[in-house]
């Protein structure tokens, strides 16, 4: 059973970099090319029933026909699942009737390995699917987006996998959406000069008085600094979360009511959304599942602080890449517990573990297991932190 497996995602990307869902698969033991077997996705497709439901956004699944009247589909959500079938599995007639009666009860169905010439000459396989998968460096990708456009049949494309920022300019420019599974590893130049923008600058002076429990008087005064972080705040603490019945308009009791180390929290969120240059949606997002990732991991064998310590530990794993300065700079600019500094420089310290084994739920051929027995954790452990991690950065309103 899947209680073996370890969850991975390849996150769907539109051409401005927002997550709008996930590819989920398990994680390959070993570097190969090798299809999953219908065992492996009949798990897959029971886990995705049982603990993503509709959480997630968009969710797609890799399937064979064998699997196309399982018991395993009457469990996930049609409006938010796709599912994803090679171009030979529509070849008969029996597998093309399971199909549209997918599509009639509100499944995407995504084709892969898609060849222009066969999908021009057959319009009804076009007819039986909402989406067509293919490589950025298919010979006829455009030729197929132009085919997507002009088509009777109301398919769109989809890019199977971005190698690297270059590629995934490539097809943004010719409006597509696709999966970037590595991610947080492609190196993006964004801020050569290590400057920091005005805004960044004020949320780190603000994360520095918390640290150093400034009055609120005091952090009031530099909050009206920015219009924009005091409507942040007040729509944050006016949120239905928070389930205060009076509306708060004072920037000092919003301050007061939400406490200093929740304040810093929502202070670093923001903080990794302030670059002017190359700012990433998806980047963002990334680090804010490694940080609810790590702290979740964290909260069974940690005190309640330490569980939240790791919260810095995984958003600002990423915090070089998305402000576009060295982690050393990073961390001179923020006072940090020395175990947080040790994950973040070496994978070392108390923390250290817990951020690797976060990173290696990110591969296709990652080694979660080996970090997850380092930890004494269970493989349903992990994946269920795992998929509330994602729940929850999809649905965090900042």
């Amino acid at each position: 059973m899947f209680e073996t497996k370890y969850l991975v995602r390849a996150p769907l990307l539109d051409p401005r970099q927002n997550v709008l869902g996930y590819k989920l698969g398990w994680q390959k033991k070993e570097k190969n090319n090798a299809p999953p077997s219908e065992a492996d996705l009949r798990q897959l497709l029971a886990f995705v029933g049982e603990h993503a439901a509709d959480r997630l956004g968009l969710l797609y699944v890799d399937t064979v026909p064998e699997l196309l009247s399982a018991e395993a589909l009457k469990t996930v959500p049609p409006a938010t699942t796709v599912l994803v079938l090679k171009q030979g599995d529509l070849l008969d007639a029996g597998h093309i009737a399971l199909v549209t009666s997918l599509i009639d009860r509100g499944f995407g169905v995504a084709l892969q390995d898609a060849d222009l010439a066969r999908l021009t000459s057959n319009p009804a396989l076009l007819s039986i699917v909402t989406q067509v998968e293919v490589a950025p460096d298919h010979p006829d990708l455009a030729a197929i987006s132009r085919l997507s456009q002009i088509s009777e049949s109301s398919f769109s494309v989809i890019v199977s996998r971005f190698p690297g920022w270059r590629e995934f300019d490539a097809c943004a420019a010719l409006g597509l959406n696709g999966f970037f599974p590595n991610l947080c590893l492609a190196v993006r130049e964004s801020n050569p000069r290590g400057e920091l923008g005005p805004q960044t600058a004020l949320i780190l002076k603000l994360m520095k008085m918390v640290q150093d429990n400034a009055d609120v008087r005091e952090l009031e005064k530099v909050l009206k600094h920015d219009a924009t972080i005091s409507y942040k705040l007040f729509r944050y603490i006016n949120s239905a979360g928070f389930g205060i019945e009076v509306e708060i308009e004072s920037l000092r009791l919003a301050v007061a009511m939400l406490g200093y180390r929740p304040l810093f929290r929502w202070l670093s969120l923001l903080l990794a959304g302030t670059s002017s240059t190359g700012f990433s949606p998806a980047l963002m997002q990334a680090a804010i599942v490694r940080g609810h990732f790590a702290e979740l991991l964290g909260r069974g064998s940690l005190p309640k602080s330490e569980a939240e310590n790791l919260f810095f530990v995984g958003m600002f794993s990423l915090l070089d890449r998305l402000l576009g300065i060295p982690m050393q700079e990073v961390l001179s600019r923020i006072l940090l517990p020395e175990a947080v500094v040790q994950a973040l420089l070496a994978r070392e310290g108390a923390y250290g573990p817990f951020l690797a084994l976060v990173e290696a739920c990110e591969q296709e051929d990652g080694c979660a297991a080996l970090h997850a027995d380092a930890l004494f954790m269970t493989a349903a452990d992990v994946n269920q932190a795992h998929v509330a991690a994602l729940a929850w950065a999809q649905n965090i309103k900042l």
